[in-house]
C-alpha cells in the first residue's frame, strides 16, 4: 500500500529546541531495510522536536506515499473530551494548542504543568491502552521519559501538521479522518514503539533506535505480507469505533 515506512520514537524532555539522544528516526521502503534519518541541520548530532515536525512537513509534502507512526499519544479519553465539550478531533487540538504551548522554543511540559491546566487523573485510559499493557496513561507522569510527557510535547506538533496547507489533501490523519485510508494518501498514525522492539534483533543500535528501527520494520513487514490494511481495520464494534475516532488508536493493537 505504501511506498515509505518512517517509525519516529519520541521523547516529551527538555524544550523544543532542545537536542534529544531518545528522538530518533528510521525509514524504510518496501526493498530495502529501515535506516537512520540524519538530522538535515548542519552540524546537529540529535533531533529536536522543532526539527522533526518541519521535516515530517516537508516530507509529507513529497509525492511518495508514506505511512509515518510516532511514539506517542495523539488524543485524551472520551472522559477527558465529555468534560470540556470536546467533539473533535480537530476541536481537541485547538484546545490543546491553547492550553500546552509546549511548541515555544524554551517551553518544557514541566513549565506547563506549574500552571495547573486541566488534565485528568493517571487510571483514566483510553480503549486502546485498555487493549494493550505496552502504553500507559496520557495522564502519568511517573518520571520524565514517561508517556505522558512525549503525548504533551507531541500534540501541539500534530496540530502545526493539522493546519499546514500542504498537507491538507495528502495526509490521512488515521483513525481521526477515519478508519479506511484513499489510496492516494499518506497516513501519520500513533504507535507504541514497545509493542514491536522484541520482534526484532537490536543489532548495535541503542534502545531509541531499536525502537525507531522497529516499527518502521514491522510496517515494512505487514504491508509486504499484506496484512496492513487489516491493523488498520481493528475488530471494534460501532460504538467502540466511534470513541476510537475521538480518542484514536494505536498501530498495532489488534
Amino acid at each position: 500500500m505504501f511506498n515509505r515506512y518512517v517509525g519516529i520514537d519520541y521523547s516529551g524532555r527538555l524544550a523544543p529546541v532542545s537536542r534529544i539522544a531518545e528522538l530518533q528516526v528510521f525509514s524504510a521502503t518496501p526493498t530495502s531495510n529501515p535506516e537512520p534519518i540524519l538530522v538535515p541541520s548542519a552540524g546537529a548530532q540529535h533531533w529536536s522536536r522543532k526539527d522533526l515536525a518541519a521535516w515530517c512537513i516537508r516530507e509529507l509534502m513529497r509525492d511518495s506515499r508514506s505511512f509515518f507512526a510516532i511514539d506517542h499519544g495523539f488524543s485524551f479519553p472520551a472522559a477527558y473530551m465529555r468534560r470540556h465539550e470536546l467533539t473533535s478531533w480537530n476541536q481537541f487540538l485547538k484546545h490543546i494548542h491553547g492550553l500546552w504551548p509546549t511548541d515555544r522554543d524554551h517551553m518544557y511540559v514541566d513549565f506547563v504543568r506549574k500552571k495547573n491546566p486541566p488534565s485528568g487523573a493517571p487510571h483514566e485510559l483510553r480503549l486502546c491502552e485498555q487493549w494493550t499493557e505496552s502504553a500507559g496513561s496520557v495522564f502519568d507522569f511517573i518520571h520524565p521519559g514517561a508517556f505522558a510527557y512525549s503525548t504533551h510535547a507531541g500534540i501541539v506538533w500534530l496540530h502545526h501538521m493539522r493546519q499546514h496547507p500542504g498537507l491538507l489533501d495528502r495526509v490521512h490523519f488515521w483513525p481521526f479522518d477515519g478508519f479506511e485510508v484513499p489510496m492516494h494518501k499518506s497516513v501519520v498514525a500513533e504507535t507504541s514503539s514497545s509493542l514491536f522492539h522484541r520482534r526484532f534483533a537490536g543489532g548495535d543500535r541503542g534502545r531509541d533506535e531499536h525502537e525507531a528501527y522497529s516499527v518502521a520494520m514491522w510496517l515494512k513487514q505487514v504491508d509486504g505480507r499484506g496484512s496492513l490494511e487489516r491493523y488498520l481495520n481493528p475488530p471494534l464494534t460501532p460504538p467502540e469505533r466511534q470513541i476510537a475516532e475521538i480518542e484514536g488508536w494505536i498501530i498495532g493493537v489488534y
